[in-house]
């Protein structure tokens, strides 16, 4: 979309030629000839120059702003502007501030900022066609933008979304893998029992059992006693047998 700046050149339809012979004047138009070819920066030096002694403020702030805007500066131009509304009174010049104001805005993607600019436009100057057309293209491109913001607060929505249903996947996968492993060390530790148990009980090549002992014992206290009986027979014997003294 092209949008079009209101200009002032020097406001000739209400200078006389008395008027124009002044210094403020001259560089004025000087400046609008700069303008016109295109040479932006020029003009914006020739109109500053111009505001330094001028008896149109207006016009040369005007046209400072324009010359901003055509350089890309919208900022800039948006503040030459937003003064500029704020200090004229008479309505067309005011409706013209807020028209360029709402142009630099659009271009500095304020788009909000832009479509109020233009509404205050129209309220000073209601029949203006321009206006209405910049105002209605504002509109639809914020709505556009709305629109955008929405897809991608949406799709940020169902990324975080389906990232938390993973995460939650992969919790439960590793409550699930805990769990089969616990089951798991429950089933193998009765068996390890058993196997402990079956272990102390079994006696070694090396040990006998306690019935195993105490039949031992028993039999050894037998031999014992029999030996017993055998010495006290063998010593009866020996008591009846006198033995043959050698002299």
């Amino acid at each position: 979309m092209k949008l079009n700046l209101y200009l002032i050149i020097a406001m000739s339809l209400f200078l006389s030629e008395v008027v124009y012979a002044q210094q403020d004047r001259k560089l004025i138009r000087e400046g609008n000839r700069e303008f016109e070819k295109e040479k932006y920066d020029d003009s914006e030096i020739l109109y500053r120059k111009a505001q330094e002694d001028t008896k149109l403020p207006f016009v040369t702030s005007f046209n400072i702003g324009d010359a901003l805007y055509k350089q890309e500066k919208y900022e800039e131009a948006a503040s030459q502007f937003q003064k500029l509304s704020e200090k004229e009174s008479e309505k067309l010049a005011r409706s013209g501030s807020f028209h360029n104001l709402g142009n630099s805005y659009l271009q500095a993607s304020k788009l909000e900022e832009s479509i109020e600019a233009y509404k205050n436009a129209l309220r000073n100057n209601p029949n203006d066609l321009e206006t209405k057309y910049n105002l209605a293209f504002a509109q639809d491109k914020l709505e556009e933008q709305q629109q955008e913001q929405q897809q991608d607060k949406d799709q940020n929505q169902d990324k975080d979304q389906d990232q938390d249903k993973q995460d939650k996947n992969k919790d439960q996968e590793n409550k699930d893998n805990k769990q089969d492993q616990q089951d798991q060390d429950q089933q193998n530790e009765p068996q390890d029992q058993d196997q402990n148990q079956n272990q102390e009980q079994k006696p070694s090549p090396d040990q006998i059992s306690k019935e195993d002992a105490e039949r031992i014992l028993q039999a050894l206290q037998d031999d014992e006693k029999g030996v017993q009986e055998k010495v006290k027979k063998a010593k009866a014997s020996k008591a009846k047998v006198k033995t043959v003294i050698n002299w």
